[in-house]
């Protein structure tokens, strides 16, 4: 093995130039790979963060509703259907919608409300770096991304603006509370979003039920869908994959991410498989004279897989150091890209796939030496 390792380098090694041409190609590649993929699982978990966030076992939501910023309304009167039902512990109005958002120079800017009652199960905010989720009590109060400060006109806690003519006041401030469609959110108490998106006193866009802990979810579910008319009831898992499948394939947005990995991974390919096609070529004498004194193929076809898991781990070792700069850069952006321990993995694997699946143009070369080569020379 060490043998056989020692001439793969050489071989690798012998041209630097092309050497350095082959990292460079498959740095490029992978680092491509690498923030289209990492803007997929970004987005994969932006598009869900209310719904990871809530902690109800099951929402009722309107028929037909795609994803969680799909604004439609049900009837209040549901809710106290759904209360009504054995086994349901807590039934939570919640209220979502676009709003203006006058900013102290008389400029607008929209922001997406979410109001819930304040105690108990709802959609409350997290990561509260400044003031306390609990000022929210207060008339006018509400909680706001850090990020979104400068956008919405105000520095922190204390600041006031408008939203449709009545003043309000930021109570608290999160973090990393973003929304992928850079529409900042607000968080407010459940009738102050109803007064500030026109919402009707007796509707709701979403009723987030807590199931008793010795009742059967599945059994509420059924119950709740046949005293229910006109809605939807999904367990969380279900409501977060439909607004995954509906932003990340019914928008085309999956679609544009995957298309550019895998142009990442073809330019990748073709790199890798003309240097090692380029090096075996060059390095044919030295291959015959291995097949003259008896050398079996395996081996020479294994010197030629070493050189690509070289070029494939130097490469990876590059591009993973520039994927961890941009997914530190991006951060604190409207889109993250996010490198998580199973993608890094991936993308390992994948490097591997491609340098040594690129293998096989030279192997082919290899296979059509005549020993007799080294004899004529």
């Amino acid at each position: 093995m060490s043998l056989k390792f020692r001439l793969a380098s050489r071989n690798l090694f012998h041209d630097r130039l092309r050497f350095i041409a082959t990292i460079i190609g498959i740095v490029f590649s992978i680092v491509l790979v690498t923030v289209q993929m990492g803007l997929y699982v970004g987005f994969r978990q932006m598009v869900t963060t209310m719904i990871d966030h809530a902690g109800a076992d099951l929402w009722i939501i309107p028929a037909g509703t795609k994803c969680f910023e799909d604004p439609s309304l049900l009837d209040e009167r549901q809710r106290f259907r759904a209360l009504a039902v054995s086994g349901v512990a807590e039934v939570t109005s919640v209220v979502i919608g676009y709003a203006q958002w006058r900013l102290p120079n008389r400029t607008t800017t929209p922001v997406f409300m979410v109001g819930s009652e304040l105690n108990g199960l709802g959609l409350h905010p997290w990561n509260v770096v400044a003031g306390r989720t609990d000022d929210l009590a207060i008339p006018g109060a509400v909680a706001v991304e850090q990020s979104y400060l400068p956008r919405l006109g105000v520095s922190g806690p204390g600041d006031k603006a408008e939203i449709r003519d009545r003043s309000v006041q930021v109570a608290a401030v999160t973090k990393g509370i973003r929304s992928f469609t850079t529409t900042p959110y607000v968080f407010t108490e459940l009738d102050r979003a109803r007064l500030s998106t026109g919402t009707p006193s007796n509707k709701a866009s979403y009723l987030l039920v807590r199931v008793a802990p010795n009742a059967d979810v599945d059994q509420v579910r059924r119950d709740l869908r046949a005293g229910l008319t006109d809605v939807e009831v999904l367990t969380g898992s279900e409501f977060r994959n439909r607004s995954r499948s509906f932003w990340l394939f019914g928008t085309g947005a999956g679609a544009a991410l995957f298309a550019g990995a895998l142009l990442g991974f073809i330019v990748g390919t073709v790199i890798v498989a003309q240097t090692l096609y380029s090096s075996t070529k060059d390095h044919l004498n030295e291959f015959a004279t291995l097949r003259a004194i008896g050398s079996p193929d395996r081996y020479i076809y294994e010197v030629i897989i070493w050189q690509a898991v070289l070029s494939a781990i130097i490469g990876f070792s590059g591009a993973a150091a520039i994927g961890a700069i941009v997914a530190r850069m991006t951060a604190e952006s409207a889109l993250q890209v996010v490198v998580t321990p199973a993608l890094t993995v991936a993308l390992l694997l994948l490097t591997l796939v491609m340098c040594v699946g690129s293998a096989i143009a030279a192997i082919a070369k290899v296979v059509r030496i005549d020993p007799t080569l080294v004899f004529t020379r």
